[in-house]
C-alpha cells in the first residue's frame, strides 16, 4: 500500500516504557502478524524549532542536510514497527517502545485519538501464513510480532508457544491471557540461556515446527544457536533482525 493517511484510534501503556497504538486500517490494507509498517509523523508542531534542527544533523528526520529546515515547514519522519495485533480487519496495533530521554519514541507516546499519521506497506517476508504449530522466540521487542502471531495462530485453532527473553518483560496481560487458552508461554529474564527452554519447546511440538524469531542481533545469534542445539532447522526459520 502506497503511503496512507490514517488515523490514531487508542494510546494505552502496555507496560514499562512501552505503548500500544492502534491504528485505523486503510481500506487496500492487509497485512499479516509479523509483517511492519512504515510509519511516517509530523514533528513541526511537536518540538522546538532548535531541537528539529539538531535531529536533522543526526540524521533523524526526512531531509538531506539541517539546512533544509525552515520554521512553519511539516517536518516528517519515518519509522518502521512491527504489527502486534493478530488481524488488520478495523484497526491494527504496532508496540512501541519509549526511552524516556529519547525524542522521537515520547512524541509517539503522547498522540492520542485523532491524530493523523501516515502509513505504508505492509513489508516483510517472514510472517504468519497458518503454520501449526508456531514456535516463536522474542527477545525485547520481538514480543510485538510473537503476540501478534500467538493469538491468530489459537483463532484459527492452531498450536502456539512463545519464548520471551526480556529484562523488563511487556505486553504480560496478553501473554497471561495465550497461556490460559492453550498456548505454552515462557519468560525468561535477561541473560538466560535459551538452549534448554528452546529444547523442551521443540521436544513438545515437534523439531519440525515452524519457527519464527524476533529481535535484536544478539538475540538472534543465540535463538538460532539454540535452535540448531535442539535439532530444530534454524535455516528454515522466519526471521526478523531488529539491528
Amino acid at each position: 500500500m502506497d503511503p496512507t493517511q490514517t488515523a490514531v484510534r487508542a494510546v494505552h501503556d502496555v507496560g514499562p516504557d512501552a505503548v500500544a497504538i492502534d491504528l485505523e486500517s486503510p481500506t487496500e490494507f492487509d497485512a499479516q502478524p509479523g509483517q511492519f509498517v512504515k510509519l511516517t509523523f509530523d514533528l513541526a508542531d511537536k518540538l522546538e524549532f532548535e531541537a528539529l534542527e539538531r535531529l536533522a544533523a543526526e540524521g533523524e528526520l526526512d531531509v538531506e542536510t539541517a539546512d533544509e529546515l525552515e520554521r512553519g515547514d511539516e517536518v516528517l519522519v519515518s519509522r518502521f514497527y512491527t504489527i502486534s495485533s493478530p488481524d488488520v480487519g478495523d484497526t491494527f496495533e504496532i508496540t512501541v517502545g519509549i526511552d524516556p530521554e529519547g525524542t522521537l519514541a515520547p512524541v509517539l507516546a503522547d498522540l492520542s485519538a485523532g491524530d493523523v499519521v501516515t502509513v505504508s506497506g505492509p513489508f516483510g517476508n517472514d510472517y504468519y501464513e497458518g503454520e501449526d504449530p508456531a514456535v516463536i522466540l522474542a527477545g525485547g521487542p520481538g514480543v510485538g510480532p510473537a503476540i501478534g502471531i500467538a493469538e491468530r495462530a489459537l483463532a484459527e485453532d492452531n498450536r502456539a508457544a512463545v519464548v520471551y527473553r526480556d529484562d523488563v518483560p511487556i505486553h504480560q496481560d496478553r501473554l497471561s491471557d495465550l497461556r490460559d487458552e492453550g498456548a505454552t508461554v515462557t519468560l525468561l529474564a535477561a541473560g538466560e540461556d535459551l538452549p534448554p527452554v528452546v529444547a523442551d519447546v521443540l521436544d513438545d511440538y515437534g523439531a519440525d515446527s515452524q519457527l519464527f524469531v524476533y529481535g535484536f542481533a544478539d538475540f538472534i545469534d543465540d535463538a538460532t544457536s539454540a535452535i540448531d542445539a535442539a535439532g530444530g532447522d534454524s535455516e528454515g526459520a522466519k526471521i526478523e533482525n531488529f539491528g
